[in-house]
């Protein structure tokens, strides 16, 4: 077999193996649908729950809305 022939070969069995690489790459996700974000949420509101309503200082506003 020639180097040519052998080369040629080689460059067609690439570009399979590199379409198939791309069909199995994963999709990433809709933005805000990720688990990071998911468990960045989470996190907010489980520490929302935790804050106390009132910060136990009469005269000083709370910085979040609702938590006053």
């Amino acid at each position: 077999m020639h180097p040519e022939a052998h080369l040629l070969l080689h460059h067609q069995r690439s570009t399979e193996l590199r379409q198939q690489a791309t069909e199995f790459t994963l999709t990433p996700a809709e933005p805000g649908t990720g688990l990071r974000t998911r468990l960045g949420w989470f996190l907010v509101e489980s520490g929302l729950r935790i804050l106390p309503r009132h910060s136990g200082h009469p005269g000083r506003a709370s910085a979040l809305p609702g938590t006053a």
